[in-house]
């Protein structure tokens, strides 16, 4: 549903929203506040692509390495706001109206229950949505991606003939399609490892925002700006 007449949207948008914490100590707020806009922004962003015309979105919440470099301070923060953003009634009603389905990509394993059972819950109640996907990326890496992959197959007892497609089909972030456009805020340029298999190809944009302040108007330019370009997918 392109309501804004974007040509050529992008059908898949990734967002790596950096600057939640360089944002908080610019504007003299505590982490919590910081991380807590930045969370209400994954779902503003989201709904601000499925107008553009964008069938499918994700954002890369929390990689692998965050999970082992940040304080426990600053990840029971990140937990306890996934978690209320989770449960709370009002966001999941706006994820129905919109008909858009959530769904969890990494290793949920090294997540506290209480979260995951959070996060069980709202890709529970938004299953049966189809106009949007939202994949958020939870201790999420690229290369750890890729090496549960061959892990999964090495530990397959039948020989197996090694294809693209069924390194793909043993990916973690197996059922995550092609990424046509990456976002990356705050100014920094590199992909750090997000979905390499689905990257391929992908287009990238990098705005010097913040995530907190990145905007509507910032999300069209990014989506006008690909719609403009000649993708040439190796030709």
């Amino acid at each position: 549903m392109n309501v804004d007449n974007i040509p050529n949207p992008p059908n898949h948008i990734a967002i790596i929203p950096d600057g939640n914490r360089r944002w908080a100590k610019e504007h003299m707020l505590n982490l919590y506040r910081g991380y807590n806009l930045g969370i209400k922004k994954f779902i503003d962003v989201s709904l601000w692509a499925k107008r553009f015309g964008v069938r499918t979105i994700s954002v890369w919440a929390l990689s692998t390495e965050n999970l082992v470099n940040r304080s426990p301070q600053e990840l029971n923060v990140l937990f306890a706001l996934y978690k209320r953003a989770a449960y709370d009634k009002s966001l999941l009603n706006k994820l129905n109206k919109n008909k858009a389905k959530v769904d969890i990509i990494g290793d949920s394993s090294k997540l506290p229950d209480s979260l995951r059972q959070a996060l069980k819950s709202v890709k529970e109640k938004t299953k049966d949505n189809s106009e949007l996907t939202i994949n958020i990326l939870l201790d999420y890496g690229g290369r750890e991606d890729l090496l549960y992959a061959v892990k999964r197959l090495m530990a397959k007892k039948e020989k197996i003939k090694l294809t693209y497609d069924i390194l793909k089909q043993n990916l973690r972030s197996a059922l995550v399609p092609d990424i046509d456009l990456v976002i990356r805020t705050s100014g920094e340029q590199r992909t750090s490892g997000l979905l390499p298999w689905q990257t391929s190809y992908s287009e990238f944009y990098f705005s010097k925002k913040y995530w907190p302040s990145f905007n509507r108007d910032d999300l069209r330019e990014a989506i006008e700006d690909f719609s403009n370009r000649q993708r040439r997918f190796g030709k």
